[in-house]
């Protein structure tokens, strides 16, 4: 018996007609349009600052800021009194002719063009105390007053305020190497941010006339210069948020004498600020690795919060190697502490709250803040501040070194929804998680939100479901991005956006990156592979400034995972996932040849190729085929294969071989024109499931179609792609075969 060829024809191949040769037309030259192409056109050139591999380079520098500030707190008229010298090390390889600094409290004075920038509209249904606030007022006074810019001796400084960012002229150009030190004083009227908006500012409890202080933007403070584009001197419109240098900040904060604090930075007097007791509670705390120690009681607290104290009380805080610095202070504060081991030093976890916030901060708040730094530190590297804080500030969730402020109160009655608390710990991780995005992997807010926002709402969704793996995350999952994805491009932008330009902000900055990163770790790259370069990312540019690109890279860099098309695609188009089922083809084995087939037999020998005897698979199903052929035949049905096994197999081959009966082929399409992978789950006759997951490699050759032969034992019920839902497919109508109808949420 000749040699058997086990031989698979497919319909191209199959009914392909033999036609006179014609010369088509010369079709123009293309570009490269394939979207595996190595984003050499979208990122920047390396160079000896940053490398290709995405670390920093030999000539990596950055320049530092130190700060000595001196402020006081006027309670009754709600205003902050600061004055504070700085003093600027160049550690670039340029002269510097002048030095730039932030006035973010400019943004909000009376002649701020933020308002001026805006859309507006009527809205022709307004409650009376909005009406008269829009229509009656004359906006507050808000914004830095400078009194006196001087150099170290004393002397005025030449300087120019443009909106949001400050000019120091320098006599004497600032040479590589040198420091500069020059003095700000200022003041400025603290904001009522429930009423008036802002990132910081008052909380006013009514009923007693008491203030909850959440302040930051607090004092003139420098811009970053880079090797990247000099002086990061955008202005600040609102959205964006901040980029600075890392410095030493050695901070006086004088307060009414009743009022309790926390701020960036270790306290340098606490014996002179709190109560005997209550140092000696601070240091069972330190020790206390379960549960939050108490500190400040409930019970003081509301003693304090009906003196309203004239005497004053300094507070002192130094802080090591932060990029900015935050201050919580009100006499309604309970105090709470625990210590929290990680893999090589103890740090502590810390809330402060008013009794407005209980029972829920008191169960709740430092225990999370204890959960987020473990978590965090097991992804990146161990935290490496001595303490981590959580304010309760109603209608607020914002961050700075080692101290933010949270959302999330108990009703009147200290009662407190499931939305309410799973909102609040959502946020308390997300904030406490920024210490690491960007307050340390210090990067660029004000250019590229997504690189803070959504790198770090990935790690908020690790830790959420590291608690608890029924957390109702709000971002993260591949589903949540459909609706944001799906949606009209007029009001989609690249995830590659300036801050200022994006419409939906938090599916743009947070959900979607997060989404991708999730889908990466999850679905393209493996666990192991992506948390060792999240991790080699995280630790290369701890305390440094990185880049999209310096990102990018080092994903590749340390995993080996070619990821340019997924970065292209998710990152810098508002391309959509759809993938879908087009077709599926079922083909029988039969000894018998159709015509179609025997001539496909005689064009292959006329090419000289292998000739027969041949097995044969006839398209149809088996209510199609003559009744000879259905039977779907098996290995032992077929004397030609049973032969050629019995020959060629060896003996450990014949005990694993297989048996399959039924063949399809299965095409599917990608609508969208986001790559991805294809992930197809097989249901069986028997009910069984098997899954594939193809590359998204398979279309790097066409991006329309790709098709798949299965050959099974058992006939194939069902064919479902990305059953789990784990690509962000936005039509998931095309996903199965048969087709099914997919009911809709009111159904």
């Amino acid at each position: 018996m000749k040699k058997l060829s086990f031989l698979l024809f497919f319909p191209a191949m199959l009914f392909a007609q033999e036609k006179p040769a014609t010369v088509a037309p010369r079709q123009p030259g293309k570009y490269d349009t394939n979207k595996f192409s190595q984003m050499y056109d979208l990122m920047a050139t390396p160079n000896m600052f940053r490398t290709a591999s995405g670390a920093p380079g030999p000539a990596y520098y950055q320049q530092q800021a130190d700060y000595k500030i001196n402020i006081e707190l006027d309670d009754k008229k709600s205003r902050l009194t600061g004055s504070e010298t700085i003093t600027y090390t160049n550690n670039s390889p340029d002269t510097l002719e002048y030095l730039w600094v932030q006035l973010d409290q400019n943004q909000q004075n009376k002649n701020s063009q933020t308002p001026l920038a805006e859309s507006q509209r009527i809205d022709q249904v307004l409650p009376a105390s909005n009406f008269a606030s829009k229509f009656f007022k004359d906006p507050l006074e808000r914004g830095f007053n400078i009194e006196q810019v001087k150099d170290a001796k004393g002397n005025p400084l030449s300087y120019v305020i443009n909106q949001t960012m400050m000019r120091i002229n320098l006599a004497t150009p600032l040479k590589p190497g040198e420091k500069f030190s020059f003095g700000i004083n200022w003041w400025y009227n603290i904001n009522n941010y429930r009423a008036e908006g802002g990132r910081s500012g008052y909380e006013l409890f009514e009923k007693e006339g008491n203030k909850l202080y959440v302040i930051a933007q607090f004092y003139p403070r420098m811009a970053v210069y880079n090797d990247v584009e000099g002086w990061q001197n955008m202005q600040f419109w609102g959205t964006g948020e901040f980029t600075l240098p890392f410095g030493n900040f050695d901070v006086n904060i004088t307060v009414p004498a009743d009022h309790v604090m926390e701020a960036t930075g270790e306290l340098m007097n606490r014996s002179e600020v709190f109560t005997p007791e209550q140092v000696k509670r601070y240091e069972l705390a330190t020790k206390s690795y379960d549960k939050p120690v108490v500190i400040v009681t409930q019970a003081e607290a509301e003693a304090a919060e009906k003196g309203f104290s004239d005497k004053k009380k300094t507070w002192k805080f130094s802080a090591k190697n932060v990029r900015d610095f935050g201050i919580a202070t009100s006499r309604k504060f309970i105090y709470d502490a625990m210590a929290v081991k990680l893999s090589e030093k103890t740090v502590m976890a810390v809330s402060v709250y008013p009794k407005e916030a209980n029972p829920l901060w008191g169960e709740t708040s430092t225990r999370t803040v204890a959960h987020t730094l473990k978590s965090y530190s097991a992804h990146t590297f161990d935290y490496p501040y001595p303490k981590a804080v959580s304010v309760s500030a109603e209608d607020q969730g914002m961050e700075y070194p080692m101290i933010c402020w949270n959302y999330g109160r108990p009703d009147e009655k200290g009662v407190t929804s499931d939305r309410i608390k799973n909102g609040m710990i959502g946020v308390v991780i997300h904030e406490v998680g920024h210490n690491f995005f960007p307050m340390i992997v210090n990067s660029d807010e004000r250019q590229w939100s997504w690189m803070d926002e959504g790198l770090n709402t990935f790690m908020q969704y690790m830790a959420e479901q590291e608690m608890n793996v029924n957390f109702p995350s709000s971002r993260g999952p591949a589903s949540k991005i459909v609706p944001y994805m799906s949606g009209d491009q007029k009001f989609l932008e690249p995830i590659m956006s300036n801050s200022e330009t994006i419409v939906q902000f938090g599916s743009n900055a947070y959900g979607k990156p997060a989404t991708g990163l999730n889908i990466l770790r999850e679905t393209i790259m493996g666990r192991e592979l992506f948390d060792h370069a999240f991790k080699v990312y995280a630790n290369r540019w701890k305390f440094k400034h990185p880049t999209p690109e310096d990102f990018f890279r080092t994903m590749e860099d340390a995993s080996a995972v070619d990821l340019d098309w997924f970065f292209r695609g998710w990152f810098y188009s508002t391309d959509y996932v759809d993938i879908g089922v087009k077709e599926v083809k079922q083909y029988f084995v039969s000894e018998t040849a159709t015509k179609e087939l025997k001539d496909a037999v005689v064009r292959r020998g006329r090419f000289g190729q292998e000739k027969g005897p041949f097995v044969y698979l006839v398209p149809g199903t088996s209510e199609e085929l003559p009744a000879k052929d259905k039977k779907a035949l098996a290995i032992s049905d077929v004397n030609l294969l049973s032969d050629y096994v019995n020959k060629n197999f060896s003996a450990e081959e014949k005990a694993a071989i297989k048996a399959p009966k039924f063949f399809y082929e299965v095409e599917f399409n990608k609508p969208g024109g986001m790559l991805m992978p294809i992930i197809v789950e097989l249901t069986y006759e028997d009910d069984t499931k098997e899954t594939f997951k193809y590359p998204a490699q398979i279309w790097r050759k066409n991006n329309d179609t790709a098709k798949k032969v299965y050959a099974t034992a058992k006939a194939i019920k069902k064919i479902q792609v990305d059953p789990k839902l784990e690509t962000a497919d936005i039509d998931v109508t095309n996903n199965t075969w048969p087709k099914e109808e997919v009911k809709s949420k009111f159904d």
